[in-house]
């Protein structure tokens, strides 16, 4: 097995590699060395002068569900002050940079690879406050766990620009947080930490590392794997398996007969089969209702894509129940899953958005491993 080391890993050797007088780390339960030993722990041990924390959504210790964080608190072992960045940008984002004291921020959290996954714009919000404020930035690269070597899904439209999605990318960017970090393109003293030994093509498995779950409803490197697709059920009246032990594979609604599973199927999708099944969510959509709906089996992740699978899904949910399916929100929150309003209008025409999403293909820009 190949083993990656980490940019979290490099930095705990030589914490010089960051910078700076006043480090402040962004991080979350992620950002662990392959020992399982905590980035901050290691890089408290190894003498680096840490003094601030930062929490994404989900917060620093990752207690808190979607949408949620924990506030501002104190980290009970170090005593440093953790300062929560959730629904926070700009000027106020600012005064909060500003108020750690930090002069280098640092950033070590594992994305999931899904544009709509809200990690990197984190990053992506404080490596603006950077910019402004005059701070240095330094990312501690991660693997992209769903590989480098495929993107899926049209470019985010910036008219429908948002906290899941605040730069044009695809739905499945390909790339790696310090990669990201680099074609962002801000005006600041920036470093990337990279990695050693990860290659485009690997799959997380092969990296050697531990999986740590980066969020509560995301626990396995199945959730991951499917995640690009079925998380666009977020945006209508269907569970996506939140409030169970399978979020995102499962996917259901009160209203879906026998017919959901075997029209999938018959689609013959790639590395991928669909089990009907029921079951009843703990919270968030149809709490407490039994729903019959689909789990996703994915037999090949190569093959596998998933952004191709979601529309897939959609498609044939709206076609099977039009006097039931709606959107989710009067806001559309679809469109800004999406990144444009090309799927709402599509699926609202009856139309097929397989169309949408470009065949699968080599990520473009400043890339960092070969």
């Amino acid at each position: 097995m190949s083993y990656v080391r980490t940019g979290a890993e490099r930095l705990a050797a030589d914490p010089a590699l960051a910078g700076g007088a006043r480090l402040g780390l962004i991080t979350n339960p992620t950002g662990v060395l392959p020992d399982l030993t905590l980035t901050l722990d290691a890089l408290s041990a190894a003498g680096a002068p840490l003094t601030a924390l930062f929490g994404p959504e989900h917060g620093m210790r990752g207690t808190a569900q979607a949408n949620f964080s924990e506030g501002d608190t104190t980290d009970p072992r170090t005593g440093l002050p953790v300062f929560d960045t959730h629904k926070i940008d700009g000027a106020a984002l600012d005064e909060v940079v500003a108020r750690s004291g930090v002069d280098t921020l640092v950033f070590d959290i594992a994305d999931v690879g899904a544009r709509f996954y809200t990690y990197i714009w984190t990053m992506y919000d404080l490596m603006a406050s950077a910019s402004r404020l005059g701070v240095r930035f330094v990312v501690l690269d991660r693997p992209n766990p769903l590989g480098g070597l495929v993107t899926e899904g049209p470019m985010l439209d910036p008219a429908f620009a948002s906290f899941v999605g605040r730069f044009p990318l695809p739905v499945r960017h390909g790339r790696t947080a310090g990669e990201l970090a680099t074609l962002f393109g801000f005006d600041l003293d920036l470093h990337v930490v990279t990695m050693d030994g990860w290659r485009r093509d690997m799959g997380f498995e092969e990296t050697g590392l531990p999986w740590v779950m980066p969020s509560v409803n995301m626990p396995t490197l199945d959730t991951v794997t499917v995640y690009p697709g079925t998380a666009l059920f977020e945006g209508t009246d269907f569970s996506e398996g939140r409030g169970t032990t399978r979020p995102f594979e499962l996917v259901g609604a009160p209203y879906v007969d026998d017919r959901f599973a075997s029209e999938l199927n018959a689609l013959g999708l790639p590395g991928v089969r669909f089990r009907d099944t029921w079951f009843t969510p703990t919270f968030h959509k149809h709490a407490g209702v039994a729903v019959r709906g689909v789990q996703l089996h994915v037999s090949d992740r190569t093959a596998f894509r998933p952004v191709l699978t979601g529309l897939s899904m959609l498609h044939v949910a709206r076609v099977l129940y039009p006097d039931h399916f709606t959107w989710r929100g009067s806001d559309l929150f679809m469109d800004h899953l999406w990144g444009s309003d090309t799927l709402t209008r599509c699926l609202d025409a009856g139309e097929d958005p397989r169309e949408l999403c470009p065949d699968p293909a080599h990520p473009e820009g400043p890339l960092l491993y070969a």
